[in-house]
């Protein structure tokens, strides 16, 4: 157990020199308890970066396997706050995993503590620039993703979905259904022609017959 803590300590360590080593060639000055140490400027390695000069994209010096991975050793250690802002880390949890400055530290952590300050170099802190888009999911946050934003849980077979409209027109014809066949019958019957009436015709082929 104290060896797999040891080995992920270890690969948040190489991480952190490695992105380090890009900053100035000045050697990294110790933070020690009485000095604050300014937040030196780094590309985020977690994101995509754009070229100024180019105006190309470069994508994430780290793959989303290889964060993922470094997110669960660091937070083993308790090193997630050393970590920069990712597709798989987000700044809320980074805000949440940094310790209070007002924490004690306890009397049997002290050769622990000790041994920290010796390599405390590549604890400095650093500000990771880069844009991070964070992907809001609807009800997430209350752990209902699938049905967030939907007026049902189950959208139902057609007939289930159209049968409130259905139901309405059916009433509404229901309603006037008398006045509809009054209607109807009235209809055909001034359509139906009256024996006993003489019959005249205006069309232009009656007129031109001679009987």
């Amino acid at each position: 157990m104290a060896s797999a803590a040891l080995a992920a300590r270890n690969a948040v360590q190489r991480f952190r020199y490695r992105e380090l080593a890009n900053l100035s060639k000045e050697p990294l000055v110790a933070a020690t308890a009485n000095s604050k140490p300014e937040s030196s400027k780094l590309r985020n390695p977690f994101v995509p970066y754009k070229n100024p000069d180019s105006g190309r994209w470069a994508p994430p010096k780290y793959s989303l396997r290889r964060q993922a991975d470094l997110i669960k050793q660091a937070r083993k250690t308790g090193l997630l706050h050393l970590l920069p802002p990712g597709p798989k880390l987000s700044a809320a949890q980074l805000k949440a995993a940094r310790p209070s400055p007002s924490a004690s530290v306890d009397a049997s952590a002290a050769p622990e503590a000790a041994a920290q300050e010796e390599t405390v170099d590549w604890q400095v802190p650093v500000k990771w620039e880069g844009k991070v888009r964070v992907h809001e999911v609807a009800g997430a946050d209350v752990g209902n993703r699938l049905y967030a934003g939907k007026k049902r849980m189950f959208k139902g077979h057609k007939w289930e979905r159209e049968r409130e409209k259905r139901v309405k027109r059916i009433q509404v014809r229901l309603r006037d259904m008398d006045k509809r066949v009054r209607q109807y019958k009235m209809h055909y019957h001034k359509r139906r022609p009256n024996p006993l009436s003489t019959r005249t015709s205006t069309s232009k082929k009656a007129s031109k017959m001679p009987f």
